[in-house]
C-alpha cells in the first residue's frame, strides 16, 4: 500500500439467515423496542419540566466546555427544571454533575456500547437502553428546551434530527440552544451557505435554533418559557 492510501475494511461473507431465523430475531427485536420504549417514556413522565443537554462524550474535567457546561447546569437546575442527559461521560457527565451538586434532579438516559459506556456518579435517575433509536426517542420527548455543547458526530446526529423533527412538526416546537465559542458559528454558515441558498430549507427554518455565546442569554429564554407537558409527538 501506497503511503497516504486509506486501508480499505475486510468485508467477510455472512451465512444467510433463515425465514425462521429472521422470524425469531424480529420478535425478540420488537419485544425489547417496546420495553425500551415503554420504560423510558415512564421514565421521562415522571419529570414534566426538563431540559435534554447535549455534547461531545470524550471531553475530560480538565476541558474549558467541561466546566462551562457544569456551571450552567447548576443554574438551570436552580430554575426548577430536570436536567437530561445521555449519561456518558464529557459533557453528560458535566452537566448531570452540575444539576447533583445543585441539589437538582440529574436524570441519564444511557447507552450499552460495545467499549461500555458506563453511567455517570452524577445521577438521581437513568435507564439503559440498547437501541440508539429508542434512546434518542425518549432525549427529545416533551423537554422544555434542547440544549447542545459542541460535540462528534453522534451530538452532530442528535442536532440534526431535532432540528427535521420540529420543522415537519412532529415534536412541538421548543428552543434549540447551541452553545459553545465559534464552534456553532461555522454549522450556522454551513447552513446558510449551502441548504438555504440552494433553496432547501426556507428562511424561517433557521430560526429553529438559537447560537448563544452566555449563560444570561440561555437563562433568559428558560425563564421566559410556558411548561407545557402534553404528549409532543402528533397522531398520525
Amino acid at each position: 500500500m501506497k503511503k497516504g492510501e486509506q486501508k480499505l475494511p475486510i468485508y467477510r461473507a455472512q451465512k444467510p439467515h433463515t425465514a425462521d431465523e429472521i422470524a425469531a430475531d424480529a420478535k425478540k427485536r420488537v419485544s425489547l423496542i417496546n420495553k425500551e420504549f415503554s420504560e423510558g417514556f415512564e421514565l421521562i413522565r415522571k419529570y414534566p419540566k426538563s431540559v435534554t443537554v447535549f455534547g461531545s462524550s470524550v471531553l475530560p474535567e480538565t476541558d474549558p466546555y467541561y466546566a462551562k457546561t457544569r456551571e450552567l447546569a447548576a443554574k438551570i437546575s436552580k430554575l426548577g427544571y430536570t436536567v437530561v442527559t445521555g449519561g456518558g461521560a464529557g459533557i453528560m457527565e458535566a452537566a448531570n454533575r452540575g444539576a447533583f451538586e445543585a441539589g437538582g434532579k440529574s436524570i441519564g438516559l444511557n447507552i450499552k456500547l460495545p467499549h461500555e459506556q458506563n453511567p455517570n456518579p452524577y445521577l438521581t435517575d437513568y435507564h439503559q437502553f440498547h437501541y440508539f433509536f429508542s434512546r434518542k426517542v425518549a432525549l427529545t420527548f416533551a423537554a422544555e428546551a434542547y440544549l447542545f455543547f459542541p460535540g462528534g458526530y453522534g451530538t452532530l446526529n442528535e442536532l440534526s434530527e431535532i432540528i427535521m423533527l420540529i420543522q415537519t412538526q412532529r415534536i412541538k416546537p421548543v428552543p434549540v440552544i447551541l452553545f459553545g465559542d465559534g464552534f456553532w458559528e461555522q454549522f450556522d454558515q454551513f447552513i446558510k451557505e449551502n441548504l438555504l441558498k440552494r433553496h432547501m430549507i426556507d428562511a424561517e427554518d433557521l430560526t429553529i435554533y438559537k447560537i448563544c455565546g452566555s449563560d444570561e442569554e440561555v437563562i433568559d429564554i428558560l425563564r421566559s418559557l410556558p411548561v407545557v407537558s402534553s404528549v409532543p409527538f402528533k397522531n398520525d
